[in-house]
């Protein structure tokens, strides 16, 4: 296979043939390093060096009813996570300027469960509506589960600017990881959001069970549903989960993951997520070069790396946040601490 073929194919069209995907992720380890420079010749192209620096609030842990099998907050989960009704508004917007201040881009509110009532889509609009009053720049994507008739129009008018929803694993495989929802439900989400003004934000949780023709499945999937904003999580195989111990990722397959989600699509947001500092360990400044987003700091109920080092690495690696054309500093202050428990601690991103 010619990498650099392929690279010139993605960017003069925005996407590869399912074929060639494929063979991206069964390219042998020795041809990675080709394969990251070959995937950030795109990420060059249609971002330069820049980076999307996203922040987690998480306004609601726990108690979800849903049986997500990968799933910390899943119905009946053992895992030791925190647990918390609504966060207040002030501690909502507390933990968002906490974000903002440590060079977030973008704001996502985060809230478990199968889907908000219409007092929960208030709620989060005047968290919204005040953020954009602060700082109209800030990006803010909402991300509260299966939504209903109304409520994306609702976020949309008080300026949200993009809707989470993954779709997580290919449609050929939803029904192994979760059964109180299906693909379409998520699909149509999905679709629901951007009918109605609002950015999809929509990705993946590689090292759930898939083959790699799965994993090409879902990439073509979040194409046809117009992700332009697509995360990619490694698998977290918490305790007390249905998968439990359950660990297939190397750093290498990560990189093939990425590098194939980057020639899928092209020019849209590639975002390392949940699990890179397990999964890609020593080789995780190379999914920037893949990539051009990640999170700062933890995620939903597990930690990541400190919000110091996250932007150390991007430093390191000659990368500007979005929105900027300064080059980082290696020396930027701690401003993101963690999160031990619900309230006015603002920085566990769960």
């Amino acid at each position: 296979m010619d990498l650099y073929t392929l690279a010139e194919k993605a960017i003069a069209d925005g996407g590869i043939s399912p074929d060639e995907a494929l063979a991206v992720l069964q390219l042998p380890d020795e041809r990675t390093y080709e394969l990251v420079a070959a995937a950030g010749r795109v990420r060059r192209h249609f971002h330069g060096v820049a980076t999307k620096v996203n922040y987690l609030v998480n306004l609601k842990s726990g108690k979800c009813p849903e049986d997500c099998f990968y799933c910390s907050q899943r119905l009946g989960s053992e895992a030791d996570i925190l647990r918390y009704t609504w966060l207040t508004h002030e501690d909502a917007l507390a933990a968002a300027r906490a974000g903002i201040r440590a060079g977030a881009g973008r704001v996502c509110l985060v809230a478990s469960g199968r889907g908000p009532s219409n007092r929960d889509v208030e709620r989060v609009s005047r968290i919204v509506e005040d953020l954009k009053d602060e700082n109209p720049a800030v990006e803010v994507c909402a991300c509260l589960g299966i939504l209903k008739d109304g409520q994306a129009e609702k976020l949309a008018a008080v300026g949200t600017d993009a809707y989470n929803h993954n779709l997580n694993t290919a449609e050929s495989h939803y029904d192994n990881i979760c059964t109180t929802h299906d693909y379409d439900d998520r699909r149509d989400t999905v679709q629901h959001a951007r009918e109605h003004g609002l950015s999809a934000c929509s990705g993946l949780i590689a090292g759930m069970g898939e083959t790699d023709e799965q994993l090409v499945e879902v990439a073509l999937q979040l194409k046809e549903i117009g992700a332009d904003s697509v995360p990619v999580n490694f698998l977290m195989p918490f305790d007390g989960t249905p998968l439990e111990g359950h660990h297939e990722l190397t750093p290498h397959t990560c990189l093939r993951i990425l590098a194939m989600i980057r020639f899928v699509h092209g020019a849209a947001d590639v975002r390392v997520s949940a699990g890179r500092e397990q999964h890609l360990r020593s080789l995780q400044p190379l999914s920037l070069e893949i990539c051009n987003s990640l999170f700062l700091g933890d995620y939903l109920t597990s930690e990541g790396q400190a919000g110091t080092q996250d932007l150390g690495m991007l430093a390191d690696g000659g990368y500007t946040i979005y929105g900027s054309d300064h080059r980082l500093t290696a020396t930027a202050p701690e401003t993101v601490t963690r999160r031990r428990g619900a309230g006015t601690e603002v920085a566990a991103n769960a």
